[in-house]
């Protein structure tokens, strides 16, 4: 699944975020315009790391606020067979949402 967002979404994203302006423009590209990660290696000369810190600083905000009604995101370090537990329901829980990532 690629990682899109909606215009209104990432301004939303933006918003009081503290990145520089080459940053907003990888993100956007990316996210918004559909652009791929590697086009922006070769048209700026930088690293495939640096393309995908630009972009995940913006997703990051967008999953971290985008939680329905009655979720609450939550991390915690468990045993491997509850983790496992705990990732089924999570996987339940999107399915119930239609899909969209929780």
């Amino acid at each position: 699944m690629r990682k899109r967002l909606s215009e209104a979404q990432f301004q939303a994203c933006i918003h009081g975020l503290d990145v520089g302006a080459q940053t907003l423009q990888i993100a956007h590209g990316v996210l918004v315009r559909g652009q791929t990660q590697a086009s922006f290696v070769q048209a700026l000369g930088l690293s495939k790391g640096a393309v995908s810190q630009a972009v995940h600083r913006v997703w990051r905000v967008f999953a971290s606020s985008n939680i329905p009604p009655g979720y609450e995101r939550v991390s915690a370090v468990l045993p491997q067979h509850q983790a496992f537990i705990v990732k089924k329901w999570a996987e339940d829980a999107q399915a119930r949402n239609n899909g969209s990532k929780i």
